[in-house]
């Protein structure tokens, strides 16, 4: 299996550079992604993630100049669909199981491959500008995970 981080620092330091708007823009990758999510619902319920995370991401997203429009940047329906996922995926582990070793299994799951959305929503309902915009609920089967 593939080690993405090696030590539960390196997912703090993940969730931190996002925050502190410092992460390398090459080092916010799918893992990241998760990574950060994982470590924010670790000591927050869903609904305060959900509520923070869209201003993190878009102003992660200026900071490291990459614009929030229509067809690029932030995107809300994928940001939501993936907090409730990553929450799923965190509750099925003791609270002291080491965060890194989470984030390895999630990108071993199916959650781990970048398509993994589209089992749920087709492509022109997820790359919308409305599912960019807002939450946009799925076409193509019901999602198994809570969004707020």
């Amino acid at each position: 299996m593939t080690r993405f981080y090696a030590t539960d620092a390196a997912v703090a330091r993940i969730a931190h550079g996002v925050i502190a708007r410092t992460l390398p823009k090459p080092e916010w990758t799918h893992a990241a992604h998760f990574a950060a999510a994982l470590w924010l619902l670790r000591d927050r319920p869903l609904a305060a993630v959900v509520a923070d995370m869209p201003g993190l991401i878009r102003a992660y997203n200026e900071a490291t100049d990459t614009p929030n429009t229509d067809t690029g940047g932030y995107h809300h329906t994928i940001t939501l669909a993936s907090i409730g996922a990553a929450g799923d995926f965190l509750g099925r582990y003791a609270p002291a199981h080491p965060l890194h070793g989470i984030v390895d299994d999630l990108m071993a799951s199916p959650l781990g491959r970048p398509g993994w959305l589209m089992d749920y929503w087709s492509k022109a309902r997820l790359f919308s500008v409305e599912a960019r915009r807002g939450w946009v609920g799925p076409d193509l089967q019901a999602f198994p995970h809570a969004v707020g």
